[in-house]
């Protein structure tokens, strides 16, 4: 059988990160307190899929990883996630802004 390289084997800080600060982004999916977001219970959900934040600082995990701290003004919440889990709203591709219709003016007027 094949070796399938897995996410988790891919050294990302070998490349530039993927957003930059002050980047707005998406959450791609429901993000859970593992534990290291104080003041909630663990398995809290700190970020909806589809929130809309903004990359306030950049930093690495296990030199391997970046991790982009993400602010999410709706809720307050600064967490801390992985580029698989975000997606960029500053550099989308023209054939996805038109398929987003008024909500890409709607997200535009988030800068």
């Amino acid at each position: 059988m094949a070796d399938i390289a897995r996410d988790d084997d891919i050294i990302e800080i070998a490349l530039p990160p993927r957003f930059a600060m002050g980047e707005r982004v998406i959450s791609r999916s429901v993000i859970r307190n593992d534990g290291t977001y104080n003041g909630l219970d663990i398995g809290a959900v700190l970020v909806q899929r589809g929130e809309v934040g903004f990359v306030r600082s950049i930093g690495t995990f296990l030199q391997q990883f970046y991790i982009y701290a993400v602010e999410f003004p709706e809720t307050g919440h600064r967490v801390g996630m992985r580029a698989k889990e975000l997606c960029t709203l500053d550099h989308l591709p023209e054939e996805v802004l038109a398929q987003l219709g008024e909500r890409a003016a709607e997200l535009d007027a988030l800068r």
